[in-house]
């Protein structure tokens, strides 16, 4: 669990009814190069993408950010999923953190590393997350915002707590401008 409501997985989590049962989970957000509904009684996004640092996720950053948000609002669970539950589904992941908190790629990146330890977007999906920070993600707050008013999540309060356990390898925090820059 990410955070309430909120899990990440792989594509074998995807499929394990009694955990997706244990856990309340709804609708599944499916982000793959075969992405499909599996399990007919889950409601499902299917976004059709590679783990190629040239795919382009922005573009499904809104309508993955809505199905994720109406799913949580709705006291559902929601498990975004690719094949490994590492680069793609955490981009998404991240890109939801940034708009319901006020934090920034970097440390929503640390928050999902501390709830899953694999967490690791390729190159072009930072730097994209860079991108939707410096354009596009003030005007995503607000459209969240005006388009589903105020809950009563503790997004903020949940997030800090996963930065306040996030590990450092060898006592030394590891800087993910370095892994873009590289």
């Amino acid at each position: 669990m990410v955070l309430p409501d909120l899990y990440l997985g792989n594509f074998k989590d995807s499929r394990d009814r009694e955990q997706l049962s244990k856990h309340n989970i709804t609708h599944i957000l499916s982000i793959h190069d075969s992405a499909a509904p599996m399990l007919q009684e889950m409601t499902y996004l299917c976004i059709p993408a590679a783990d190629s640092p040239s795919q382009n996720l922005i573009q499904y950053f809104k309508e993955s950010i809505k199905f994720i948000h109406e799913c949580r609002l709705q006291g559902e669970g929601c498990l975004v999923h690719c094949l490994a539950g590492v680069s793609r589904s955490v981009t998404l992941v991240v890109a939801y953190i940034m708009t319901v908190t006020n934090l920034g790629w970097q440390d929503a990146l640390k928050a999902v590393r501390a709830a899953r330890a694999c967490a690791g977007p390729n190159a072009g999906f930072l730097r994209q997350l860079e991108e939707f920070e410096k354009t596009e993600l003030h005007n995503v707050r607000k459209w969240l915002k005006e388009e589903f008013k105020e809950n009563s999540f503790k997004d903020e309060d949940e997030v800090q707590i996963l930065l306040s356990k996030s590990c450092k390898p060898n006592g030394v925090e590891v800087d993910v401008c370095d892994i873009i820059n590289t």
